[in-house]
């Protein structure tokens, strides 16, 4: 973990990595006896993360190869960061608090990814909390997408051919079919949701400039972890941390927005606004009524 941790920071001599380690290790001892050693721990490295090691023979140096899977080795380092952590120590629930709602249907993950690698179609029954309803599905799978701790499934569905998302949670009786689809060609499944908040994509919207004005305080969780990948600073002083967006001002949005209350305001557009105004409108008449 700490051979990888110094190599995301820049490239790295053999001498570097190994001060590194020495520095980085409570008991002031490296891992690395010899340049053999070092080279099994990369293809280890290779072999858990899928994270390529690479030698630079003119400068001399050591990096980690772009493979375009930033997310995927950055979830997996994370996730081995905790089981090494949790494994460390006994009765460890003593001191680490863990969340109390877990996400359902990760079970199914091993299958869909199956499912979605071959081209395969898959049957499932799905519970509508709209309609308090199960219903059988066919569908085509194209990615699974995580949004604020629950999974999705992201698929067109056999039905009326439209893109859907399909809460995990909500998902039995998953089948593969042996009956495959054809991706259409050029089509990537990030793009899906590269203008959106959340889950919702509604394709008759356009995404446009959303400009938000956070107080410095929240301002500060907003600029350490952004809304959407379109994030930028736009104003910073004492007392506001301005930002702008490039997304769809779409229901998972307004959503988000509320829960920050009186800590941010919507500068535009002005439909957002009104509609948020709206909101809080018929939230204040709930209490009225009451």
């Amino acid at each position: 973990m700490l051979i990888i941790k110094r190599l995301q920071k820049s490239n790295a001599t053999f001498d570097d990595i190994s001060d590194y380690l020495i520095n980085g290790l409570a008991s002031g001892d490296s891992f690395i006896e010899s340049k053999r050693t070092f080279q099994r721990d990369v293809e280890d490295i290779r072999s858990l993360f899928n994270i390529d090691i690479q030698f630079d023979f003119r400068r001399k140096v050591y990096f980690i190869e772009d493979d375009g899977q930033e997310d995927l080795n950055s979830r997996l380092l994370e996730a081995f960061d905790t089981f090494n952590a949790l494994n460390m120590a006994e009765n460890v629930s003593q001191f680490v608090l863990f969340e109390k709602r877990k996400p359902r249907g990760t079970e199914h993950f091993p299958i869909l990814l199956q499912a979605i690698k071959g081209h395969h179609l898959v049957s499932f029954t799905y519970f509508k909390f709209e309609m308090e309803e199960f219903t059988e599905r066919f569908a085509e799978p194209y990615a699974l997408k995580e949004f604020k701790g629950r999974w999705y499934l992201i698929a067109k569905d056999a039905k009326d051919n439209k893109i859907k998302t399909f809460g995990l949670d909500r998902i039995t009786d998953v089948e593969i079919s042996k009956q495959k689809y054809k991706p259409e060609p050029g089509f990537e499944a990030t793009l899906i949701f590269k203008d959106c908040f959340g889950i919702i994509n509604d394709e008759d919207m356009e995404a446009e400039e959303i400009l938000l004005s956070f107080t410095r305080f929240q301002g500060q969780y907003i600029k350490s972890y952004p809304l959407h990948e379109s994030q930028e600073t736009l104003l910073e002083n004492d007392n506001e941390i301005r930002i702008r967006l490039f997304v769809k001002p779409i229901w998972d949005l307004q959503m988000e927005l509320l829960s920050y209350g009186e800590a941010v305001k919507i500068i535009s557009p002005e439909d957002l606004k009104e509609a948020m105004i709206e909101t809080y409108h018929n939230s204040l008449k709930i209490y009225k009524l009451g």
